[in-house]
């Protein structure tokens, strides 16, 4: 059964789902951005979202080989992979995924951020409020069932990067909880050390 979360809305993974072992963190949106008034305004850019999984010890980011994005798809203890770039929003369902071996996640850490930025959204003046239909949702990977799903409706304008949500643990079961705070950052690496 899907819950749909809303900002700051916590929800446990584990004590609903008996043995849960492994989630798809998925995240997708509308491939065409909002159009631009005007008979002679130009053609939008297909907006390129990324998706990121910062892996935390103690609420830190302690090294980049932490940091999961399309540049580094599969942490080195195969407990966190990115599935692939996708460049323009384009298709049904999730655009970008990640897939979570919570069972095997070293006891080490404590907590995995993700976060979206939109790329070189400065240099083409993107920003979310030109983005429709975005989401992020948590799908047990043994059965394909969406746990819970967070959808973005507030308006994000002048917004380049989301932190859309994070997977704890606490008392020895995993938790999700939906942040959905807008920043500024201009890319990744700004994003990142909010955490450094």
């Amino acid at each position: 059964m899907s819950v749909s979360l809303q900002k700051g809305q916590k929800v446990s993974l584990s004590k609903e789902n008996a043995g849960l072992s492994r989630v798809i963190v998925g995240l997708g949106w509308d491939e065409a951005p909002r159009k631009k008034a005007g008979f002679f305004a130009p053609k939008p850019q297909p907006i390129d979202c990324d998706a990121s999984a910062l892996l935390l010890r103690n609420g830190k980011l302690m090294d980049k080989s932490d940091l999961i994005y399309f540049g580094n798809l599969r942490h080195r203890t195969d407990t966190v992979i990115h599935m692939g770039d996708n460049l323009t929003g384009a298709g049904e369902g999730d655009d970008e995924q990640i897939v979570v071996d919570l069972a095997n996640i070293p006891q080490e850490y404590d907590k995995i951020v993700i976060v979206v930025n939109i790329y070189d959204a400065v240099k083409r003046n993107q920003h979310f409020g030109m983005i429709q239909n975005a989401f992020i949702r948590l799908v047990d990977a043994r059965n394909n069932n969406e746990m819970c799903r967070y959808n973005l409706s507030e308006n994000y304008d002048n917004m380049t990067a989301m932190i859309f949500g994070e997977i704890y643990r606490y008392n020895g079961e995993w938790k999700f909880n939906a942040i959905g705070q807008a920043t500024m950052d201009p890319g990744l690496g700004q994003l990142a050390n909010r955490y450094v």
